[in-house]
C-alpha cells in the first residue's frame, strides 16, 4: 500500500477513467494531484440543481465522493486492490446557486491496509466552505 497517490495518476489517465461515468454527466473535472490530496470542480447546472435552484445536496455528496473515490483507487496498487466507498457524509453549509461553480478538495486522513478515510471540503467561487465531507472507502484484494 502507498501512503501517497501513485504516479500513474495523471489528471488526463482520471478524466479517461471517468468517461460516461456520473461524474462526467454532472461535469466533474479533475484539476490538482498531489501526494496526498485530489482537486476537482462542478458546475451548478440544471443536472445538479434542486427546484429552489441551488445545488442539490445530493450533489454535493456525489462530488465529494468521487474526489474522495477516485484519489483513493490511485492511492493502492491498482492491479492488487481497489477500493470502494463504505460511509459518506456532509454537512451543507451554505447554498450555492445554478450559474456557478464549486470546487472540491479531497485529503487523505487515513490510508490503511484495510480502509482508507478522506475529508473533502467543497467550497464556492468567493472561496467560502460551502460543504465539508468524510468519506471511508474499503481497500479490497482483487
Amino acid at each position: 500500500m502507498s501512503a501517497k497517490l501513485n504516479q500513474q495518476a495523471t489528471l488526463e489517465a482520471l478524466h479517461e477513467r471517468n468517461k460516461g461515468t456520473m461524474s462526467d454527466f454532472l461535469g466533474i473535472e479533475f484539476t490538482e494531484i498531489g501526494e496526498n490530496y485530489l482537486c476537482g470542480k462542478m458546475p451548478v447546472t440544471e443536472r445538479s440543481i434542486q427546484p429552489l435552484g441551488i445545488l442539490h445536496g445530493g450533489a454535493n455528496v456525489v462530488f465529494a465522493e468521487t474526489l474522495g473515490s477516485v484519489a483513493a483507487n490511485f492511492a493502492v496498487d491498482r492491479e492488487k486492490y481497489y477500493c470502494v466507498g463504505l460511509e459518506v457524509n456532509a454537512n451543507h453549509l451554505r447554498p450555492v446557486p445554478k450559474g456557478q461553480w464549486i470546487y472540491g478538495r479531497a485529503e487523505a486522513i487515513h490510508l490503511g491496509n484495510t480502509t482508507q478515510v478522506w475529508e473533502i471540503r467543497i467550497t464556492n467561487e468567493e472561496g467560502k466552505l460551502t460543504c465539508i465531507s468524510r468519506l471511508t472507502m474499503a481497500v479490497k484484494k482483487r
